[in-house]
């Protein structure tokens, strides 16, 4: 049970780190520390997601808009969905295809919001701030599992409601005007940006042409120009249980998107409904349904899988839609480096083959940045390896000072036992005890003990327990609770601060020159004392009466038994009193012995604490670096570790070495670890963020910090010291590398392939300018840099375009199960659309 709840507490401390690693990344996306300015879209931009597979890919296009663009609260996403989403997204969900880092949680917030939605009949719509769901009423389709119709009846089920259409109207509407409501974010309004967004293997795409026309049309209403783009997104990892029905289906869509795409598709439909049910047609001319398509698939043009699965190409369509619709600031063109703007009459014109069929594009995209989250936990770290240090250092004390701390020191012990015995003269007190009528010749050759009974039978033991032996038990028994050690530890640590729980736990442990040890010695050194007071005592009480050397008075006996009773009462009750003394102070040290390993259990269970905390942090730190790219996370831990050190001497400096023990940054670690690590790693957090994240040496550009941390294993003279240009070198070739174009397609059968490049950073980098004249003589694609004000990475986005569907590895693959399914009666087009597409090529 306590290995479970340990475990269950470092989870909780962990997801406090990941959040509190998160917030930093964030805090550098959105200019934080670090000064980044964010890109702004120049027109207003709508994102239409059609189908109930790419929920998740809604909050993370949204997230990234909000983190990258500056007007990126302006910008409206709509999901057109169904009812049996929640079926759709058990059915689909792959936990391996979730965006890593910042967009999961925002996927999985995403799934949450369009969860639950009632009254589905009659088309319901989810309205939450930018984004907005709506449901269509297609209630009898079960969209939760293949059919032979599956496609065909969503596509009459949508045409026979009259429900589904008024409701898409009213929401779209409704959409319009809060576009307008953003209109003061944008530098113009005269146009809209519309990014569609949908599964190649999603049913509800059949309605692709209707939802296209019906946006286009009544954003037209209030926009001069609608400008649409469509991003496909098609999966080619294996599907173990629905492979062979979502590649037939996914098939059956990429051949109704070649249609749409022809010169000479038309369309006309009465898709505009007024309040009063009156139908209004919408058309569209004879032309391509989109000015461009993007294939975006869960595999690169090399075949391998893509990390995070087909979500990770939000981040694609994000930078594609910014490219097309960047504000472009006057300073920023960027034409002394080399820069070249996106052009999109020019890309479409590119990618158009010979026989003028549309070319189909697609991308690829990397970005190299401070690893900011690792950072974060690193330099958390660190702080708190330094800090826990200190709070383990040994003051310079003798095992005299350390006794003193615990009051267990030799005049401390005597005040303690002073007083524990009455004060009166207890021995001249006893004489007053009646004694038996016996004569001093019979006592004469009795031994001191047989005197004694003799004398006063039991009554001088009995008064002696009773007025003496008894108070002094009591006495002890309240000295060792009201003066415990803990508590005289505790007074002394106001006095001493610098002394805590790990000099509590090292002091009280039974090792060599430890103050547990040093009182063991007391007691063994007592017990010697003890046992010599008693040997002492049991030879005076053998000592024969006569033998005893007090003055005897001829002829007068009973003075003679008085002058005995005192001899008496001096050789062996004083003794007695004595070794009580013993005995009582022997107690004592036994008591403080026993409080001593409370203490040790207690503090040795806040240093292990402590000591959790540090192997939490270590590992989150490292975990965290291994997630990143195994170049850019190199030295991290090593570097860092120097950063943070030379920021924490130059605080001392400034502000003393007890700045971090001030009551508002650490204040009391001690006490803090008593109330539990969260409590600890929370103002641990908090220090660190506001002392050391925002300091200068953490604000560096990113290649200047890449170049450092890459030499701070290096030692002076080391040949193999890596160069600027040697970094600048391994960044664009990383940044090639990684920004493969996200689709398979076969070379040998694509007619035209066309490029372009582009990088996106700060337009002051060092790195920029060497990308933008890089190969600048054998270069064959069109390279272009998107300056912005940042200085925490690089991104590089590379688009593909000119082949054709058939030319597509998915579409290859589909074709046999497109084949199959037909051939056992499975319609995968609607009826008016089958006769009208292109045989298959």
């Amino acid at each position: 049970m306590a290995a479970g709840m340990e475990f269950s507490s470092n989870n909780a401390l962990k997801r406090n780190l990941e959040k509190y690693a998160a917030q930093y990344a964030t805090e550098q996306e959105r200019q934080g520390s670090l000064g980044d300015g964010r890109s702004s879209i120049h027109y207003p931009a709508l994102f239409l997601f059609v189908g109930d597979q790419v929920a998740p890919a809604v909050s993370a296009v949204q997230e990234i808009n909000r983190l990258k663009w500056d007007n990126g609260e302006g910008v409206v996403y709509v999901q057109i969905g169904t009812e049996n989403q929640e079926h759709a997204q058990h059915r689909d969900h792959d936990p391996a295809q979730t965006k890593h880092d910042h967009y999961s949680a925002g996927a999985h917030s995403g799934y949450a919001r369009v969860n639950g939605l009632s009254d589905a009949r009659n088309g319901s719509t989810s309205d939450d701030g930018q984004v907005t769901r709506h449901v269509l009423p297609l209630s009898t389709i079960q969209t939760d599992r293949p059919s032979k119709t599956l496609r065909k009846d969503v596509h009459r089920s949508f045409h026979d409601s009259d429900q589904a259409l008024f409701g898409l109207n009213r929401t779209l509407r409704r959409v319009s005007n809060r576009i307008a409501e953003y209109g003061r974010l944008y530098s113009s309004f005269d146009r809209i940006y519309v990014t569609v967004v949908t599964r190649a293997d999603d049913p509800l795409n059949v309605l692709l042409p209707e939802l296209t026309k019906l946006t286009e049309t009544i954003l037209a209403q209030s926009f001069k120009s609608v400008q649409t783009d469509l991003h496909v997104l098609v999966s080619e990892m294996e599907q173990v249980d629905s492979f062979g029905y979502a590649s037939a289906a996914g098939l059956a869509f990429l051949r109704e998107l070649d249609y749409m795409q022809g010169l000479d598709y038309t369309f006309n439909g009465n898709l505009l409904v007024t309040e009063d049910g009156i139908s209004i047609p919408v058309v569209h001319p004879a032309s391509p349904l989109f000015d461009l398509v993007y294939i975006l698939s869960d595999k690169n043009e090399r075949g391998t899988g893509v990390p995070g699965g087909w979500i990770e190409n939000a981040e694609i369509i994000c930078r594609i839609c910014l490219l097309k619709n960047r504000k472009q600031d006057g300073d920023s063109s960027g034409s002394s480096t080399g820069a070249n703007t996106y052009n999109n009459t020019s890309f479409k014109n590119n990618i158009r083959t010979t026989s003028d069929q549309h070319g189909y594009a697609s991308a690829g995209f990397a970005e190299i940045r401070r690893p900011n989250k690792p950072i974060a936990l690193a330099v958390l770290y660190h702080l708190y390896r330094y800090l826990l240090e200190r709070m383990q250092q040994e003051p310079e004390w003798s095992i005299k000072d350390k006794l003193a701390f615990f009051g267990l020191d030799g005049a401390s012990v005597e005040r303690k036992v002073e007083g524990i015995l009455p004060d009166e003269d207890l021995v001249s007190g006893m004489s007053g005890i009646m004694t038996h009528n016996v004569s001093f010749s019979d006592l004469k050759p009795l031994s001191l003990r047989e005197a004694e009974r003799a004398l006063f039978g039991q009554g001088a033991e009995a008064y002696f327990r009773d007025n003496v032996v008894r108070l002094a038990e009591e006495r002890v028994r309240q000295r060792s609770t009201e003066d415990s050690l803990r508590r005289k530890a505790e007074q002394s640590r106001t006095e001493h601060p610098e002394v805590g729980y790990f000099q509590w736990a090292a002091w009280s442990d039974n090792g060599f020159g430890s103050v547990r040890e040093a009182l063991l010695g007391l007691i063994r050194d007592k017990s010697v004392q003890l046992e010599s007071a008693r040997a002492l005592l049991e030879q005076r009480q053998q000592e024969r009466v006569e033998d005893q050397s007090f003055k005897r008075a001829l002829f007068r006996d009973k003075q003679n038994v008085r002058n005995l009773i005192d001899c008496l009462l001096e050789r062996v009750y004083v003794p007695k009193v004595e070794l009580l003394r013993l005995e009582n102070e022997l107690q004592l040290l036994r008591v403080y012995d026993t409080e001593m390993e409370q203490l040790h259990t207690f503090s040795r269970s806040v240093t292990e604490t402590l000591a959790t905390l540090e192997r939490v942090l270590r590992e989150t730190a490292v975990e965290s670096i291994a997630a990143a790219d195994e170049y850019i996370g190199q030295n991290v831990m090593e570097y860092y570790g120097k950063v943070t050190e030379a920021l924490i001497a130059d605080l001392e400096a400034k502000r003393g070495r007890d700045v971090w023990f001030e009551d508002r940054h650490m204040g009391d670690m001690n006490q803090l670890a008593t109330e539990g690590n969260e409590r600890l790693l929370q103002r641990l957090m908090e220090v660190c963020h506001v002392m050391l994240l925002t300091a200068e040496p953490l604000r560096v550009p990113f290649e200047e910090e890449l170049l450092l941390r890459a030499n701070v294993t290096i030692t002076y003279g080391d040949k193999n010291v890596l160069t600027r240009d040697d970094l600048f070198r391994r960044l664009y070739r990383t940044l090639e590398e990684q920004a493969v174009v996200r689709v398979r397609v076969f070379d040998y059968t694509q007619e035209h392939r066309y490029e372009e490049k582009y990088f996106f950073g700060d337009h002051h980098s060092a790195f920029m300018d060497y990308a933008a004249h890089a190969e600048e003589t054998s270069r064959i694609y069109k390279l272009g840099v998107v300056y912005e004000e940042r200085s925490s990475g690089v991104e590089k986005l590379n688009l593909m375009g000119g082949f054709h569907l058939e030319d597509l590895m998915v579409y290859r693959n589909g074709r046999v199960y497109y084949d199959s399914y037909t051939e056992n009666g499975y319609e995968l087009h609607p009826s008016d659309l089958a006769e009208k597409l292109s045989p298959m090529r």
